[in-house]
């Protein structure tokens, strides 16, 4: 009886019942009307003229359940277009391919609110822990306005006010100047700006990608500061052991080439001798350099500051390490420390010329800049990795075997000492450039 009943009311016993039942009613009333009117077609048309009315009557009554289903589904499938996955549809009695596509449509919904929910959960998630991270983030669209930043970026840009809706350049503009800077070179680099009284170093990291067929713009600002901070400690211990190595390193040498000059004095050779004392002067010569690096940095003087002509300077400083000048020079005179600035920019040519650049690469650039004078020394060595940028003016920090890693932190502590910042970025097409600026007549930061 279920077997018939499921026959019967399938869509295919539905449209078999609807023509026989037409054929039957047919036959029927012609049989009928065949008595009343001798005629044949006079009968075939009477027929036809009572029978279609009642077929097609038969037909609505038997269809009308697909209709009101086909009408429900297409108002679930109208609610899954939109989003909305709430929309269940009742499942019909006696028609199996109805029931059957109702079952099919209420478990693709409950599928979809089963994602939507454990995708709302991860998103709610990853906010969370993007509004907690010191990780200072914006992101905006391709025209610029601000589509989503943490708490940290809004403590940055507008003293913790959301940022949604305003146009970025804006808030940029109202921003401390390095901080515009670095913006706008377009470009991974560090930067350092003053909050409060306190100099803030940052790492500024940018990403470009397609979401949704639009091109958005990812902003990263990482505060080094407390970073630094927590590792002064662990920076203490490494000091100390570079020191002791490099004292056993020398003194380890002398003391044996020593016992050896004692038992050459009593044989007297003088080839010999030469040699154990020409090792006994390289030694105590390498221990001295080592040293002086680490009193110089330990010992800065505060800059003594005069005006100083740029043509003479640079052509001393061309004498001693070997660049390319990559612009004509200023004609205003500079305000800085000559021994000082000297010192740093070899140290920064020096680095540019080890770090596998061309010769004719290594360039220093001088200009008037920001009421105060920019000088950039580039290259197009290998250029840093973004954790070497990151840590590139840690005390101590460096990728070279034999380096001190203080040569950056220096130059560094003469900039600031001078009142000015220095900035480090890679460059398209690779290698480094470093950019310090140094301020137009302006007292010095203070004793270091």
């Amino acid at each position: 009886m279920a077997a018939s009943q499921r026959a019967l009311f399938s869509f295919a016993g539905l449209l078999a019942l609807l023509v026989g039942g037409a054929l039957a009613a047919g036959v029927v009333l012609a049989l009928a009307l065949g008595r009343l009117a001798p005629d044949p077609w006079r009968a075939g048309a009477l027929a036809l003229v009572v029978g279609l009315p009642a077929a097609v009557l038969l037909a609505r009554a038997l269809a009308r359940p697909w209709v009101r289903f086909l009408g429900a589904l297409a108002d679930g499938l109208a609610s899954l277009k939109d989003g909305d996955f709430s929309l269940s549809l009742a499942r019909p009695r006696g028609l199996p391919e109805a029931d059957a596509l109702a079952g099919a449509y209420n478990g693709l919904g409950d599928r979809f609110r089963a994602e939507r929910q454990t995708l709302l959960q991860r998103e709610l998630l990853l906010d969370t822990v993007i509004q907690a991270t010191p990780l200072a983030l914006v992101l905006t669209s391709d025209a610029g306005a601000v589509i989503y930043a943490n708490l940290a970026a809004r403590r940055l840009f507008l003293g913790g006010q959301p940022l949604e809706g305003h146009r970025f350049n804006a808030l940029v503009e109202s921003a401390d100047e390095p901080l515009q800077e670095a913006i706008a070179g377009g470009r991974d680099t560090l930067f350092t700006m003053r909050v409060g009284e306190e100099a803030e170093i940052y790492h500024l990291s940018l990403r470009h990608f397609v979401l949704n067929a639009r091109s958005h713009h990812l902003y990263l600002f990482k505060q080094l500061t407390r970073e630094l901070n927590a590792q002064e400690v662990a920076t203490w211990k490494k000091v100390i052991r570079v020191i002791a190595h490099e004292l056993n390193n020398s003194l380890a040498p002398i003391s044996s080439l020593a016992h050896s000059g004692r038992a050459l004095a009593r044989a007297p050779e003088p080839a010999a001798l030469e040699r154990v004392f020409a090792t006994i002067a390289g030694r105590a010569q390498h221990l001295h350099t080592f040293i002086d690096a680490y009193a110089r940095f330990a010992k800065l003087p505060r800059p003594r500051l005069e005006t100083v002509e740029w043509a003479p300077f640079v052509e001393r400083l061309r004498s001693t390490i070997g660049f390319e000048l990559a612009a004509p020079l200023p004609a205003e005179p500079g305000w800085f420390d000559a021994a000082q600035l000297e010192q740093v920019l070899i140290n920064l040519l020096k680095n540019a010329h080890e770090s596998g650049s061309p010769a004719a690469a290594v360039t220093l650039a001088v200009r008037a800049a920001r009421d105060g004078t920019e000088l950039a020394v580039r290259d197009r060595g290998a250029g840093m990795a973004q954790a070497v940028l990151e840590h590139a003016l840690v005390p101590f920090y460096s990728t070279k075997p034999n380096g001190t890693g203080l040569g950056l932190t220096l130059s560094r502590e003469i900039a600031e000492a001078h009142g000015g910042r220095i900035d480090i970025s890679v460059r398209e097409g690779g290698g480094t450039e470093i950019r310090l600026w140094l301020p137009r007549h302006r007292s010095p930061a203070g004793p270091v």
